[in-house]
């Protein structure tokens, strides 16, 4: 899909956002940011309106720009030799009249540090896509871009990081579960009563 104009959430992606709502409760949110393409933009609403915030849009969150390769199928996109390129050594590809997976690493590296000096005391939402996410992920991890795709990032999963101290942690990576242990320790404690 890349960044092709006007791909809405499906009924099932609806549903998902939905229970994105629930399973974040236990998170005190402070912003919410987000692709501006519709899919990112229509998962991370029912998160911001439950919560009187509003969808921050940054395009340094868009979708790899795939260029030529946009809106092609990837069974298509199987049979080319970039194909065998992109899966051995990413960091070495540039898609036609689009952008290298380093460059879009780096712009995304950059927002979300941007977002985390800004909000260096909360918790912030990013919807995002799959190998933003990923590229993100293998650099706060300190993985080589070239093994980013070792990280399963599924459809509205939560991959969790720490960077308040200048030190990323990554706390959670593909979660489609319950997300109350990323609540603040005082929060869970009142929970369980003690």
């Amino acid at each position: 899909m890349g960044w092709t104009p006007g791909v809405h959430l499906t009924d099932r992606g609806e549903e998902q956002a939905e229970r994105l709502v629930e399973r974040l409760a236990p998170v005190t949110l402070t912003a919410i940011y987000s692709s501006p393409l519709e899919r990112c933009v229509e998962t991370a609403r029912p998160v911001a309106t439950t919560r009187g915030l509003e969808v921050r849009l940054a395009r340094e969150l868009g979708e790899v720009d795939y260029g030529a390769w946009t809106g092609r199928s990837l069974a298509q996109l199987s049979r080319t030799s970039l194909w065998r390129a992109v899966q051995v050594a990413p960091s070495s590809v540039r898609f036609p009249g689009g952008e290298a997976l380093s460059e879009a690493q780096l712009r995304a590296v950059d927002i979300v540090r941007e977002i985390a000096a800004a909000h260096r005391r909360g918790a912030v939402a990013i919807v995002s896509h799959a190998d933003v996410i990923r590229l993100v992920l293998a650099h706060l991890a300190g993985v080589h871009l070239d093994l980013f795709q070792r990280f399963v990032v599924a459809p509205v999963s939560v991959t969790a990081v720490a960077l308040g101290d200048g030190i990323p942690r990554v706390l959670k990576v593909n979660d489609t579960g319950g997300l109350a242990d990323l609540a603040p320790r005082r929060a869970r404690r009142r929970k369980v009563g003690t």
